[in-house]
């Protein structure tokens, strides 16, 4: 099993194992530190699978006995058909990454729960003498605080950068462009983006078959980087005494390959090459067999690209950290992106329109910006799902969704986000299988990006392939390191169709897309289903305020989005046990 854990966790394997009194030591230095963010659930999820480890009980560790002693869910639990403890198990995973990261650095003790598993497993954790040793990427000198605070996400920036951008559109930064000016840059493909040299990578073990496996490595990671558009990555540049221009590579990604009997570790860097700073480091371990190592390097090759090249993945994260504070020149077109994904944290739709507005002003700007044209055809398809234009008619918003949308797939037809915004586009013109067939093209296309087979699963979902739809939606709550509050509403959404309405309240709650109104929709129908009449008319309440006459249409809302008419009766049940009034058909 594959996998990877932050720079800052090295542990010492010469040593004697920890004792159980070491090991709850540690357990509540995580469970009370500050830097340990995951929700109450979470915490006595990670003591509980602890405390049963070692009292010798690994083996009753299952998801069935979590969901049961720690969730308090009933006999019925099915872990097959419910994600709930797989994806606060990836929770958990992150928030410990992170704690080992920021306030665990030099903690003794190192605990971890694999992928794959929920047993926990503890290791001391090494001298810096022993780090050096270990770590193939030791001489990376330190990270510096500015590097480290790139690794963490500041939300709240994110959304400030969504309305300054709009702000710049609309002003003096980022002027409507004149005819002269229209005809320069509709030369040009796009704007400036990222761009990213993978060096060669090292061996560091000087064996035939180190050096081939190392060899794999390095090509399957530029591959799979390269099916990302947002991003260009390169293998080869100029020497380094060269010049530096405007066109070189901002990032370099390193990687060094140690085999050792029958383990084998990547580690990797993300550097910064104008001061060669480490933006992010991660180690992936894995059991060396031959007869896998094709698979072995297709994922660890797949791993780095996500966490390196995806949305909210290392790359943006460091931009979108940079550009709150200032947007270097020419470089708005990008940034306006960058200020998509942040409104994609909370959708709401004040932020929505002052990134439409930044997208419209960059496709202007740059008629050849594929990903431009498809995240707006994805905000023309947000007034139409979210409801955020009541008037005119929402079939104005749909049209300008296709025209993008058809768009960016002329520009680039293997633009997985041009796919998305096609398969969306489609969806909600009624032709569903054709929706699902693109949707299906992309995902062969780019299995990585989290942002695409997420929504890629909940259109499968809401087509009536629930089962199968919901585990995408699930793996990709789990893999996104950006804010996941759409995918947990759809989860909300599976929950409920699913039967379980406790889980899709949970997960509702979790989402808290407060300004959305189909959020506010999905949370009347689970209120309904419990029984909670008092918090189903506030809901109510709020959408009669915001999206007057709304509910007066509800049957054609619903099945605009749940497509066979079973699933639409179940919902709609749910919201007149709610109290909406909604005639027979």
């Amino acid at each position: 099993m594959l996998h990877a854990d932050q720079q800052g966790v090295r542990v010492d394997p010469t040593t004697a194992l920890p004792t159980d009194a070491e090991i709850l030591a540690q357990l509540d230095r995580i469970r009370f530190s500050t830097e340990f963010e995951a929700p109450e659930r979470a915490r006595k999820f990670l003591a509980y699978v602890i405390e049963e480890t070692l009292a010798g009980r690994s083996d009753r560790i299952k998801a069935y006995s979590i969901a049961t002693e720690v969730f308090g869910r009933d006999s019925s639990f099915d872990a097959q058909t419910d994600p709930a403890v797989r994806i606060e198990a990836g929770r958990i995973r992150r928030a410990l990454e992170r704690y080992y990261l920021v306030a665990g650095r030099m903690d003794p003790i190192v605990i971890r729960i694999p992928k794959g598993a929920y047993v926990p497993t503890f290791e001391r954790h090494g001298n810096a003498q022993a780090e050096a040793a270990l770590d193939p990427l030791a001489d990376a000198g330190p990270i510096s605080s500015v590097e480290r605070s790139r690794q963490i996400w500041i939300w709240g920036g994110m959304a400030a950068l969504a309305f300054a951008l709009g702000g710049l559109a609309a002003n003096t930064m980022l002027p409507p462009t004149t005819t002269a000016e229209n005809t320069v840059n509709s030369n040009r493909v796009r704007p400036n983006i990222p761009k990213l040299i993978v060096t060669p990578f090292e061996d560091l073990s000087g064996t035939p078959q180190s050096a081939m496996i190392t060899r794999g490595l390095a090509d399957e990671v530029v591959g799979k980087i390269a099916r990302f558009k947002e991003i260009i990555v390169v293998t080869h540049h100029k020497t380094r005494d060269s010049p530096e221009t405007a066109d070189d590579p901002a990032y370099a990604l390193e990687g060094r390959v140690r085999i050792d009997g029958r383990r084998l570790r990547l580690g990797i860097r993300l550097v910064h090459r104008s001061d060669g700073s480490v933006v992010w480091v991660s180690n992936y371990d894995e059991s060396l067999e031959t007869h896998k190592i094709i698979d072995l390097q297709e994922n660890a090759a797949a791993a780095v690209a996500t966490a390196v090249a995806q949305p909210y993945g290392v790359v943006f994260q460091a931009n979108a950290t940079q550009f709150t504070q200032s947007i270097p020149d020419d470089w708005e077109a990008y940034a306006c992106t960058l200020a998509y994904y942040g409104y994609r944290s909370d959708l709401n739709p004040q932020t929505h329109g002052s990134v439409q507005e930044c997208l419209q002003h960059a496709t202007r700007q740059f008629p050849n910006y594929s990903t431009a044209w498809a995240l707006l055809s994805m905000t023309f398809i947000d007034e139409l799902r979210f409801r955020y234009r009541l008037e005119p008619s929402s079939s104005v918003s749909l049209e300008q969704a296709i025209e993008a949308a058809a768009r960016a797939v002329e520009l680039d037809p293997q633009d997985v986000r041009a796919l998305q915004a096609q398969m969306l586009t489609l969806f909600f013109r009624g032709e569903v299988d054709a929706a699902l067939a693109v949707g299906a093209r992309a995902f062969a296309i780019n299995p990585n990006d989290t942002e695409l087979a997420g929504e890629y699963g909940f259109r499968l979902a809401l087509s009536g392939q629930w089962r199968r739809g919901c585990e995408l939606v699930s793996e990709t709550v789990a893999r996104n390191p950006g804010p996941v509050g759409y995918f947990e509403s759809a989860l909300a959404v599976c929950s409920y169709i699913n039967g379980d309405y406790v889980a899709a309240e949970r997960w509702a709650r979790l989402a808290d897309l407060r300004a959305n109104p189909i959020y506010r929709v999905i949370l009347l129908a689970i209120l309904g289903k419990l029984g909670k009449t008092d918090q189903a008319h506030e809901e109510q309440k709020w959408l009669e305020a915001n999206v007057p006459g709304f509910l007066n249409n509800i049957r054609k809302e619903v099945a605009l989005r749940i497509r066979r008419p079973e699933d639409q009766k179940r919902f709609i049940e749910g919201l007149r046990e709610a109290g909406v009034s909604i005639p027979e058909m």
